[in-house]
């Protein structure tokens, strides 16, 4: 079977994690989902954030809904990979949402593999703004190693 990668960044990385989560529960996807990539990801936490209630008006309880925040979601168990790689930068105002993720992936049973990798002294979304830069390059071989894995 080749390579399916789910990848996603910000609220990018809000979607593919769904989608990952959700193939996993409903065991119906017609082909293997191999990892998860979420790149300096923005789900919501228990804090009210304008941000979300922006970019998703139809949410209920924001820190409550299963689809913004992982740790609310039954499901989470069921992921439909075996692996995932989550990135944060240090700087970014949005590092300790990531790191709330890998965390709730880590003990949330789902059985797969959980890489998590912090570029020091960035923003978010460095690597877009500038992807020639080292950091970018290091972040680039990173992910290529994550797919590349067997």
């Amino acid at each position: 079977m080749g390579r399916v990668f789910l990848a996603g960044e910000s609220a990018g990385g809000t979607i593919a994690h769904n989608i990952a989560v959700r193939a996993g529960a409903k065991g119906t996807v017609g082909f293997g989902i191999r990892g998860l990539i979420i790149v300096h990801p923005f789900f919501a936490n228990e804090e009210p954030d304008e941000l979300i209630t922006y970019l998703y008006p139809t949410c209920g309880g924001l820190f409550d809904d299963p689809i913004l925040n992982p740790d609310a979601d039954p499901e989470l168990s069921k992921l439909g990979c075996s692996r995932v790689f989550v990135s944060v930068a240090e700087r970014d105002w949005l590092k300790p949402r990531g790191l709330s993720y890998y965390e709730i992936l880590k003990k949330s049973g789902c059985g797969g593999a959980v890489e998590f990798v912090e570029t020091e002294g960035e923003d978010h979304c460095f690597h877009v703004f500038n992807p020639t830069c080292e950091k970018a390059l290091a972040l680039t071989q990173a992910l290529a190693s994550f797919i590349y894995q067997d």
